[in-house]
């Protein structure tokens, strides 16, 4: 899956696939027309509002499409940033999904980076990706 350019519209429709919910209930739901839904499934980017309805109708996050491309291409923020307070909530970046966990070990794989790099950029504990390493040896060396 790539998370580095995201369609939402193209994940909307394989979702709405795969669930079966028929059209009529959608255009219900959404209270639109069938084109106007086609013409969802063709957009790159949707309203969060609408976001959030089709989540709730396809039973599916689509918000975690997002946060996975913070994750894995979003620059670390200057250490000055992460010390203040913030009156938004704060969200501790250890979602780690599989497509998550298969780029970090690719990453060392590949020797792009090393596991100190990995550890320091995606503030990922060292524990963790140990036991990703020793957990999925099996399949790859990665160690």
């Amino acid at each position: 899956m790539n998370f580095k350019q995201i369609k939402i519209g193209n994940f909307i429709q394989s979702r709405f696939l795969e669930t079966g919910i028929s059209m009529e209930r959608t255009c219900n739901f959404f209270k639109c027309n069938e084109k106007d839904i086609h013409a969802m499934f063709q957009q790159e980017d949707l309203s969060a509002d609408v976001l959030l309805k089709w989540s709730k109708l396809l039973e599916y996050d689509f918000f975690r499409i997002y946060s996975q491309h913070l994750i894995m291409y979003s620059p670390q923020a200057p250490e000055k940033y992460n010390k203040r307070t913030s009156s938004v909530p704060q969200f501790r970046k250890n979602v780690y999904t599989k497509e998550i966990i298969e780029f970090i070990l690719e990453l060392i794989e590949t020797e792009k980076k090393s596991k100190k790099q990995i550890i320091d950029e995606y503030q990922i504990p060292k524990t963790t990706l140990y036991k990703w390493i020793n957990k999925f040896s099996d399949r790859k060396q990665y160690a």
